[in-house]
């Protein structure tokens, strides 16, 4: 297993602060790193200088000589004017692309809704992302490196991307760094964990859950040598204080497992009390809905909703980008009517929503900390104790200097957090948060867990973060077709209930702004939009052509290398057996000429099923 990339004593420093301090390390073949720290503390950085977008401070980063370099940054570099199909494969022939199932598997999961010859400039932040993470996928990379490559992505997404790394290189080829907030992608995507802080490069094995287990047990070593640092020094005094007769021997301590540490520790929450605590809070009616349906002009999204939610429940809400999620948000919230059913909020509901855009501090960018702060009460009880705004803040992060700090000048991670304590200051008792794990490193999002582990009310959670999902709440619903479903089993379920309906996902997505992307002809030229004419197939003709298509791919992926296998038996054949070589030659041309018609075949059926 031979180092592909070599970081040799390097340093780099922002103005106000150093990021990296002397760090040496190695990047070598079939290695999956999880890169995990604290926001600001210098993980992009770090995938800056190996990419070699940055220069560092001193030191040097070495390749490895002839290997591929792929990076996906937090911001895409994609030119406005280009269209999406370039954008994505570049020049490359649509014959070659097209014939690549991992390239038609690429394109058919990350851009579908997305206008395959529309204009990069025209699309939406996170179609933009989409198309970034297509163009480095299709590529063919030695080192792949990804800043928070889930953004954007819905669960379905992720699930895939995650399968498609692990099976991208074969074992012992390629490696892969990613920087995410995602502790689940963390888990099935990486083998190592890498994290900066303090100006290091501190490498753990194993993935996210690994890396804990390891960092609560050097944790625990080092409270370990400090406590005994302590009984050093109490003991130096005393000797000092009574003489040599006062000295006595030091304690013994026991390094259990990590699973030993945790195996006498309460239940992270007690849903007993809790429930008791936001009965009190809430009576005995939160929300139901009977019958409901609800949309925008005139056009419903939600269909015949029946849903009672209770006092104390804790609900994750599950659904595919575009599938109505927020939608559903605003009629539980009263910020929607419905156009048809039964609906009955609480008389003492008091909702508080934390939305993805933040809207509720834009409107005072201009403040500081402080002054936002000293509009809310003065004192909320956590974990059964009475807190200060200003210790709650430094629990979600924050130093005490900050408190001077503009609103307008924190970064993502620090406005949302700011955002979330406002409104548990408010003291709601139906939380309804949006995505709030958007921004926030892994230790703060353990952070907002602890402090949502002792909240007494309803709460409602948005997320495609999995770990925070399955964290927080006790119960997931899924939003399929319309429709409210609860899921027993979890993301699992939810996850088998997608795949098990391919043609219900088509639909949904069918119904998005633009068509599927479909693959240019053999000609060159673009396939025409198939979203601009009726659609004259049966659902019988559609299905035969699907079948078709089908056997046609999997005869493709069969056939696709054979052309060249002959061609290398062609070369190791005895150049003086003429008839040997012309009969190898004529199995080259049949095999190379059955491909192209195959090609032609699923371009011409795909053209006509719209995919």
């Amino acid at each position: 297993m031979g180092i592909l990339v070599g970081l040799e004593r390097v340093s780099h420093e922002w103005p106000g602060k150093r990021v990296l301090a002397d760090q040496t390390i190695g990047i070598n073949e079939g290695e999956r790193i999880g890169i995990v720290g604290r926001n600001g503390d210098g993980k992009s950085t770090l995938l800056g200088l190996i990419a070699r977008h940055l220069k560092p401070d001193s030191g040097t980063v070495t390749y490895r000589n002839d290997i591929a370099v792929g990076t996906i940054g937090q911001e895409d570099r994609l030119h406005d004017d280009d269209t999406v199909c370039h954008a994505v494969v570049g020049d490359v022939p649509a014959y070659a692309w097209a014939s690549d199932p991992t390239v038609r598997a690429i394109i058919a999961e990350l851009l579908v809704g997305i206008d395959w010859n529309g204009r990069v400039g025209e699309l939406s932040g996170g179609q933009r992302r989409r198309c970034d993470l297509a163009r480095v996928l299709v590529g063919s990379w030695d080192v792949l490196l990804m800043d928070e490559p889930t953004n954007h992505l819905d669960l379905h997404a992720i699930r895939w991307l995650a399968e498609h790394l692990r099976r991208r290189w074969s074992r012992g080829q390629g490696a892969l760094l990613v920087v995410t907030h995602d502790r689940w992608f963390l888990d099935e995507v990486c083998e190592q964990m890498w994290e900066v802080h303090d100006g290091v490069i501190e490498p753990f094995e194993g993935g996210y859950s690994a890396y804990v287990q390891q960092r609560v047990e050097r944790q625990r070593q080092a409270a370990v040598a400090e406590e005994r640092r302590q009984n050093m020094l109490r003991k130096e005094l005393n000797w000092l204080a009574h003489g040599a007769k006062a000295r006595t021997s030091k304690p013994r301590f026991r390094v259990d497992a990590a699973m030993e540490l945790i195996a006498d520790d309460p239940p992270l929450r007690n849903p007993i009390e809790l429930r008791r605590m936001a009965v009190g809070r809430l009576g005995k009616q939160v929300l139901e809905m009977r019958g409901v349906s609800a949309g925008y002009g005139g056009q419903d999204v939600l269909h015949d909703i029946d849903w009672i939610i209770g006092p104390g429940d804790r609900y994750g809400i599950l659904g595919e980008n575009g599938a109505g999620k927020t939608t559903l948000l605003k009629l539980m919230t009263g910020a929607l009517e419905p156009s048809a059913g039964e609906r009955r909020i609480g008389a003492s509901v008091r909702f508080g929503v934390l939305s993805q855009q933040l809207e509720g501090l834009s409107a005072h960018d201009g403040w500081r900390v402080s002054e936002l702060l000293a509009r809310h009460r003065r004192q909320l009880m956590v974990d059964g104790r009475p807190q200060t705004p200003e210790q709650l803040l430094e629990r979600l992060g924050f130093a005490r200097g900050e408190l001077s700090t503009p609103i307008g000048d924190l970064s993502g991670g620090q406005r949302r957090r700011l955002a979330i304590l406002c409104i548990l200051m408010e003291e709601p008792n139906v939380l309804v948060l949006d995505e709030p794990g958007n921004d926030l490193d892994t230790d703060m999002l353990a952070v907002l867990e602890d402090l949502l582990d002792t909240w007494p009310g309803t709460l409602f959670v948005v997320s495609h973060d999995r770990y925070l999902m399955e964290r927080v709440t006790d119960d997931q619903f899924a939003l399929l077709d319309g429709r409210v479903r609860h899921v027993p089993g979890g993301i699992d379920e939810y996850l088998r209930l997608l795949d098990a309906r391919p043609k219900a996902r088509a639909d949904i997505e069918g119904n998005r702004k633009d068509s599927p992307p479909s693959p240019a002809r053999g000609d060159g030229m673009t396939a025409p939009d198939p979203g601009g004419e009726p659609d004259t197939l049966t659902n019988l003709e559609r299905r035969a052509l699907k079948k078709r298509l089908d056997s046609v791919t999997r005869r493709l992926d069969k056939l696709s290398g054979r052309p060249q296998a002959l061609r290398d038996e062609l070369h190791g054949l005895d150049a003086t057996d003429y008839q040997a070589l012309l009969r190898k030659q004529g199995e080259v041309e049949e095999a190379q000429r059955e491909l192209e018609e195959l090609e032609t075949e699923w371009l011409e059926l795909s053209e006509r099923l719209g995919e």
